[in-house]
């Protein structure tokens, strides 16, 4: 037997979870993701972003139900579940609009006797908003995809994903490179921290036009949105342009959204699949390909 017999680096586990090894595990996370949405025939996609904390309506009404019914409940428990269900709505919705928006793909396809997935809806993969889009894509018989993240807090991909378009990240900036990197159009429902840093970004990149392509956005649900950002301050104030505000189309109808992101889409996309490989992106903090 030799003296030694060491491992090669890319089956030493100490290494590859190792400091020195996270460039390797970066190029994972850009190159595993890559080659099955590759093989999977994905061309391009549409995007929801929207809070994890979201619930399906059934279930909303269903926990309230059973609170009222619950002798003592604190008045502020039943305040919080009567909010959940208001919020609800945003869930129905999400999942309404990817269904619409996934038979309309469906449609093109067939008319274009394309093969490959168009316009597939693309997530977070978790639950809440993310669950609805899946959802709604699923239920239209589409292939829909989950980029989901490794969280302190368990965070499991939903079961509305297709199987074996589930993808699991270490990265924040990685999975984010995904979820834009093929995306046509950007869906951005009420949320919070996660969803707003998602949305600047991504309002970011196209008006910089570090996204060399259009990029529709739809920013859905006006009463939230008004209360959590002012945009026409920044506009007065100098800090953005006036026609920065037309980079994004705020409505609370889901007819109106997919009328507009169809509108938006026939425009250019509907006869360039694909765009997103042939296109650079950048994402903050990463450079050009």
């Amino acid at each position: 037997m030799p003296r030694h017999m060491p491992d090669k680096a890319f089956k030493n586990p100490d290494f590859v979870n190792s400091r020195d090894g996270r460039v390797m595990r970066i190029m994972a996370e850009y190159l595993e993701p890559q080659k099955r949405l590759r093989d999977a025939g994905i061309e391009d996609t549409i995007v929801f972003f929207g809070s994890a904390r979201t619930p399906a309506l059934d279930d909303a009404t269903g926990a309230l139900a059973a609170l009222r019914e619950t002798p003592d409940t604190p008045p502020e428990v039943i305040a919080r579940a009567e909010r959940g269900v208001e919020m609800a709505k945003y869930y129905e919705a999400a999942r309404e609009l990817s269904y619409k928006l996934t038979e309309w793909a469906a449609e093109l396809a067939r008319a274009q006797g394309d093969s490959g997935h168009r316009f597939s809806v693309v997530t977070g993969g978790g639950p809440g908003i993310m669950e609805a889009a899946n959802r709604g894509a699923a239920e239209a018989g589409g292939s829909t995809i989950g980029m989901n993240i490794s969280l302190p807090f368990e965070q499991y991909p939903n079961e509305y994903i297709s199987d074996g378009l589930a993808f699991e990240f270490h990265y924040f900036f990685m999975r984010k490179f995904w979820l834009v990197y093929l995306a046509k159009a950007a869906v951005v429902m009420p949320g919070g921290f996660g969803t707003l840093d998602e949305f600047m970004e991504v309002l970011t990149l196209v008006q910089t036009e570090k996204i060399r392509r259009d990029l529709p956005i739809i920013l859905f649900g006006s009463e939230y949105w008004r209360n959590i950002v002012e945009f026409e301050p920044m506009a007065e104030f100098g800090t953005i342009d006036l026609t920065d505000l037309d980079l994004f189309h705020i409505t609370d109808s889901v007819d109106d959204a997919f009328e507009w992101l169809k509108d938006q889409l026939s425009g250019w996309a509907v006869d360039n699949p694909g765009a997103g490989l042939t296109t650079d992106v950048e994402i903050v903090g990463k450079p050009d390909r």
